[in-house]
């Protein structure tokens, strides 16, 4: 062969190197078609929220590849469902082509709760969205901060912020609604416990503002109410009116007052 190869003219083995190259292109273009399976296209089907694995056996069975590609949680899904598939069901795809899912998790990551107190309700829900945590309910509470978080809750209790809980979770919000657009007389809290005032408060739908606690003070919810503002009364004895959601500030002490039973109102009395 080696021999046949040298013996003829260098211009008869550029024309045979020619007409091989053309030979075997016009070979490789004619086989394209069967290569890349031209014309042979398929309907995707839909997979989504089946078991990945009767999802992976659905595409095999119709002529597809299937690869779990990336996973998450949501909560309304079985675990191991699928969400989504890349590409789409219904899209006309060459046969054998991968179908990429997306698999629900089998159990919730846990996140850290946020601080949402002092949050706008919408800056809250989107928070809570970013962090893939939900609004549960929302309770509406007078207040002077009108549209913000007072509380967090979860499972019906307070929640701190920065602890782990699942994600999906609902977490339900204290709103304040406003101040009201009524207004009443200041209740008298001088003598009462601060366990006792806080009742008063919570009855009146207003908010402790700042409280001062004299250095004797061991216990808060037993110290006493010693001075308030706003007063009961003003200098010219009459009644200081306040809306609901307004705050009154205490001063505590650990010895009781002394006060004038006789003008002493109950804290059934101090609403009338």
């Amino acid at each position: 062969m080696f021999d046949f190869i040298t013996k003829r003219s260098f211009g008869f083995n550029l024309l045979v190197v020619i007409v091989l190259f053309f030979a075997l292109a016009l070979l490789f273009f004619s086989m394209l078609g069967v290569i890349t399976k031209h014309g042979q296209q398929l309907t995707v089907p839909n997979v989504k929220g089946k078991n990945v694995v009767e999802a992976i056996d659905l595409l095999e069975k119709a002529g597809f590849e299937a690869d779990v590609r990336d996973s998450i949680f949501i909560d309304s899904l079985p675990p191991l469902a699928v969400y989504a598939q890349t590409p789409d069901n219904g899209a006309q795809v060459k046969v054998g082509r991968t179908i990429y899912l997306t698999v629900n998790k089998t159990v919730a990551p846990m996140v850290k709760m946020p601080d949402l107190e002092g949050f706008t309700f919408r800056s809250a829900e989107m928070m809570l969205k970013s962090l893939r945590l939900n609004v549960g309910d929302t309770i509406y509470k007078p207040d002077f901060a009108a549209n913000t978080v007072l509380q967090q809750l979860f499972n019906g209790k307070r929640i701190k912020p920065g602890t782990e809980i699942p994600e999906g979770s609902n977490i339900t919000l204290i709103i304040s609604s406003g101040t009201g657009s009524v207004e009443n007389p200041v209740p008298n809290f001088i003598g009462l416990t601060y366990a006792e005032a806080r009742e008063v408060l919570s009855a009146s739908n207003l908010n402790p503002g700042t409280i001062i606690i004299d250095p004797n003070v061991k216990d808060t919810a037993n110290a006493y109410i010693i001075k308030q503002v706003p007063t009961r009364k003003n200098e010219i004895g009459d009644y200081n009116m306040v809306r609901a959601g307004e705050t009154v500030d205490f001063w505590l002490s650990a010895t009781k007052p002394e006060v004038d039973s006789s003008k002493q109102a109950s804290p059934d009395q101090q609403e009338e």
